[in-house]
């Protein structure tokens, strides 16, 4: 087919570019762009990424304290374990003080009266012999609690061991943070 003269400006306008539509870069050009640096890892990279995993922790660690599920560790997960949460922590153990009598201990060893000494020996033995025995009445409670509110067949393993290791801890120094308050038992 044979172009008329008369077509010729309408075909340059219609006609479609060939090639990239740019200039071919040169040899220099192509290994400036190609240049990286012989070790990748900059300082200012190295800043960025820790930077962005002190965001990562920080907001790990919020959501954890507040007890968002997407934070917690696997042994704090699921609902069982929120109810022994909230009822352990809706209530006053023994085991709570277990610490500061130990430090009250610790500090009495340094008065130099025998009598004091032994007494006090005394004192923590028969304390830690009571939050041991709050730990076990704590763990058969909160089992028998557990069947009843999510059922005989349904219950985790280790629901009542969670609870009493919770107890031992200060309610201040607790992970996840309580969610009740005391006295407001879980349901």
């Amino acid at each position: 087919m044979a172009k008329t003269a008369d077509s010729a400006p309408h075909d340059a306008e219609s006609l479609p570019t060939t090639g990239k539509g740019r200039a071919t870069p040169s040899r220099a050009e192509q290994e400036a762009a190609r240049k990286r640096p012989l070790v990748a890892d900059t300082k200012e990279a190295k800043a960025r990424a820790r930077a962005e995993l002190n965001v990562q922790r920080e907001k790990a660690r919020v959501g954890m304290a507040n007890g968002d599920e997407r934070y917690l560790q696997v042994r704090d997960k699921g609902p069982q374990r929120r109810f022994v949460r909230d009822w352990v922590d809706a209530t006053w153990h023994v085991s709570e003080l277990v610490m500061p009598v130990m430090v009250i201990v610790l500090l009495t060893m340094f008065i130099n009266v025998p009598f004091i000494q032994l007494y006090s020996y005394i004192v923590l033995w028969a304390f830690i012999l009571l939050a041991v025995l709050d730990m076990v009445i704590t763990s058969i409670r909160i089992k028998k609690a557990a069947r009843a509110k999510f059922g005989e067949d349904r219950i985790e393993k280790g629901l009542g061991w969670y609870g009493a290791m919770r107890t031992v801890q200060m309610r201040f120094m607790r992970l996840p943070k309580p969610q009740v308050k005391r006295g407001q038992r879980p349901v």
